[in-house]
């Protein structure tokens, strides 16, 4: 996978805890080009890499602009970058991936919770670039919690921005059920925040009748995972028959790589995608957030770093 090495050209406390990072080429020269919903790998440290989406315009060449929260659960990256990156430093990251691409739609719905806003915020400057219909709705505790929101109510699209905190005006918070009332085949709903949130918005779509076709999620963690259950199984190796156990307490990525197949490791959450490896024979225990719905029944997949198999062996396309 291709790496860039780039400079951090500004460093901006964007709300309470939350730090955006623009990155650009120490030379000067266009970086690869991005997607709205897009997200970059970033080498927070020596075997320390770590997700964040591009929140800029899709159609710029010259930056790449992120946004950190400091979480108090951080398994070190947020703090990282925090504390020790600053203006003038040099950080190693992936080229611009995305599991979150908006698709053509008659209309758009983009609902933020917190620090979810920064995918959503690439989605509203294009929608607005394109001319098409969309809304976006984003949920904070506060406005100090809230990142971007000076910049969003001078926005030339502002007047299709709803915040929503939860102090406050009680008249001003989300109200989801009204929201979501009306679904139609033309509208498209794009989700994305803690895991919480996610899924009360998500349901809550479900509840009211919305074809699962027209719902685009993206989490930022996998911190519900419970291994308290796992077991022993096997992975067989298709091109040479090899078979390699992988105890309770270990991922099958972490066997492999072991065992000298390089799969590349990224989130180690099942969250970037990046170690998306293909199954033969098996059915997988599918803990991952990267995959649909229908990829995950598909059986033919599966993210070596956190999910297992349901029987005693997978087949793996290796």
């Amino acid at each position: 996978m291709t790496q860039l090495l780039l400079s951090v050209v500004r460093k901006t406390e964007e709300a309470r805890d939350i730090y955006s990072f623009e990155l650009a080429s120490p030379d000067g020269a266009d970086l690869p080009p991005f997607e709205a919903g897009a997200h970059i790998d970033v080498h927070v440290a020596p075997g320390l890499v770590r997700q964040y989406s591009l929140c800029n315009h899709p159609a710029e060449r010259h930056r790449y602009v992120i946004a950190v929260l400091c979480d108090a659960a951080s398994r070190g990256g947020s703090k990282t970058l925090h504390s020790e990156l600053h203006v003038g430093d040099l950080v190693t990251v992936g080229e611009p991936r995305n599991h979150f691409a908006l698709v053509p739609a008659g209309r758009t719905l983009l609902v933020a919770g917190g620090i979810g806003v920064t995918p959503l915020l690439s989605m509203a400057e294009w929608l607005h670039h394109t001319d098409a219909s969309f809304t976006l709705h984003y949920c904070a505790r506060d406005p100090e919690r809230a990142a971007f929101h000076r910049c969003l109510q001078r926005m030339p699209y502002a007047d299709r921005v709803q915040f929503h905190f939860d102090g406050g005006d009680v008249a001003q918070r989300l109200d989801l059920p009204a929201l979501l009332a009306e679904p139609d085949p033309e509208l498209h709903l794009y989700v994305c925040g803690p895991a919480g949130f996610i899924e009360y918005v998500v349901d809550s779509a479900r509840d009211h009748g919305w074809p699962s076709a027209n719902i685009h999620l993206e989490y930022f963690s996998n911190q519900d995972l419970d291994t308290s259950n796992d077991g022993a199984f096997e992975i067989q190796i298709a091109s040479t028959g090899v078979r390699l156990a992988v105890a309770a307490d270990e991922s099958a990525s972490t066997v492999l790589n072991r065992s000298g197949f390089s799969i590349p490791i990224s989130c180690e959450q099942g969250v970037c995608g990046t170690c998306l490896t293909g199954v033969l024979e098996g059915i997988p225990e599918h803990r991952d957030l990267c995959l649909s719905d229908d990829e995950r029944a598909a059986n033919d997949q599966f993210t070596p770093c956190c999910s297992r198999a349901k029987g005693k062996l997978l087949v793996l396309d290796l």
